[in-house]
């Protein structure tokens, strides 16, 4: 087995394999956009779902006024 057959037996696995659902996706794109960019809304919730919790998150700390650390000023 050399590099080049390794490289080609990933390139394989790609497109062969992994990227089935893709390729049905873009058959479906004449049909119906919106499915056809289900996988771009799915992101596009996920990383609003996670801005969100982060901006909630950012707020409690914010909120927060118990000092949680020690600091010497005179050593």
């Amino acid at each position: 087995m050399t590099w080049k057959d390794f490289w080609e037996g990933i390139a394989s696995l790609f497109e062969n394999v992994l990227f089935i659902p893709y390729d049905a996706l873009r058959k479906v794109e004449l049909d119906s956009w919106f499915l056809a960019n289900t996988v771009s809304w799915i992101f596009l919730l996920t990383a609003a779902a996670a801005f969100i919790y982060w901006m909630i998150q950012i707020k409690k700390f914010g909120d927060n006024t118990d000092v949680t650390y020690t600091y010497d000023e005179n050593p």
